[in-house]
């Protein structure tokens, strides 16, 4: 049974990816940063790994503990007020890790905005999370240049909601709008089980959503 790794699982994106996996009948592996808010993972019998992304030797203790053959994805991410914002140093101190252990399937998810697309986010957004936008396009650069067989998701605005099967996956255009949470979860599926999406990044955006 494929094992399915989660950085960030205790809620948002990363708890709708663990319960679609879950669903999908995949092992899960949550890792958490803080476990009094996983009951909803316990319940459901999940494995829960706790780690703080942004201390490196507690990153290279638990990817210690995953399999070599494992999907990895991260959806963590910086909300609110922190120290030490988790999206570069964090996924820095991930990548780098698991180069090491040779676990090689990566799918790291940021936000519209990020690297290349940074010109098409409005004069409000930048000002709003720019910072963390920021943050998340130096964690690609480093991905990119990393040897894990990576894959970059950049969603749109996202929102509750059920699979849609109208989210819509674009590369090097303009995009803007809404999507599920598990509709992103949905299309993380398909390109982690596509090998041409090795090395590529992706938006990802519902066009009949509306805010």
């Amino acid at each position: 049974m494929k094992t399915v790794v989660i950085w960030g699982a205790a809620s948002g994106l990363g708890a709708a990816m663990v319960e679609y996996f879950y669903k999908q009948s995949f092992n899960i592996v949550g890792i958490v940063r803080t476990p009094s808010k996983c009951n909803c993972l316990t319940e459901l019998g999940i494995k829960i790994l706790t780690c703080d992304a942004t201390n490196a030797a507690q990153v290279n203790q638990t990817v210690k503990k995953l399999p070599v053959d494992a999907w990895v994805i991260s959806t963590m991410g910086t909300y609110g007020a922190a120290n030490i914002p988790v999206d570069y140093i964090g996924h820095r101190n991930l990548i780098d890790a698991l180069e090491y252990q040779n676990i090689n399937r990566f799918l790291l998810v940021t936000s519209l905005g990020c690297g290349d697309s940074w010109q098409y986010l409005s004069k409000q957004s930048k000002q709003n999370f720019g910072s963390a936008v920021r943050e998340k396009s130096l964690a690609e650069v480093w991905l990119k240049s990393s040897r894990l067989d990576y894959t970059i998701l950049r969603p749109a605005g996202l929102k509750d909601g059920e699979i849609t099967h109208r989210g819509e996956l674009s590369q090097k255009i303009e995009v803007h709008g809404l999507i599920n949470r598990n509709e992103v979860t949905r299309l993380t599926h398909l390109l982690l089980n596509d090998p041409n999406s090795i090395g590529q990044i992706y938006q990802c955006v519902d066009k009949t959503l509306t805010y």
